[in-house]
């Protein structure tokens, strides 16, 4: 027979009544609400003794996604966000129209040249 003399099956040595007295004491801490642009209320926990400047003034809404603020009239609005910009809508920014036409014409020329087709230049 295995040894072992715990009069309780599946109790642990200095297993006692569950407790604060037995697993210390809890945090004090503050409840600060949050408002999403659609009324919804997020709860979040802080520590009493944090700053109030370390606690964030918006957090994002775990239901909705949306930005919520702790001003529950005036939540924060939706971040306008930019449409995705294709390879050709960035080149165009950095390069105007003559550029981009001298620059093509470059190419061109150096294509020509590779394949034997360039035409004699005066």
């Amino acid at each position: 027979m295995a040894g072992g003399g715990s009069a309780i099956r599946g109790s642990r040595v200095g297993s006692g009544p569950m407790g604060e007295q037995d697993r210390g004491y809890h945090a004090d801490r503050v409840a600060i609400s949050y408002w999403d642009a659609m009324g919804n209320e997020t709860v979040r926990y802080f520590a009493a003794n944090l700053p109030p400047e370390e606690i964030p003034d918006t957090i994002d809404s775990p239901t909705t996604g949306l930005p919520a603020g702790r001003d529950k009239d005036n939540p924060p609005e939706m971040a306008k966000t930019e449409p995705y910009k294709t390879h050709l809508a960035y080149v165009k920014e950095r390069r105007s129209e003559t550029e981009a036409e001298q620059l093509l014409e470059e190419a061109l020329q150096q294509l020509r040249e590779r394949r034997g087709t360039a035409s004699p230049t005066a």
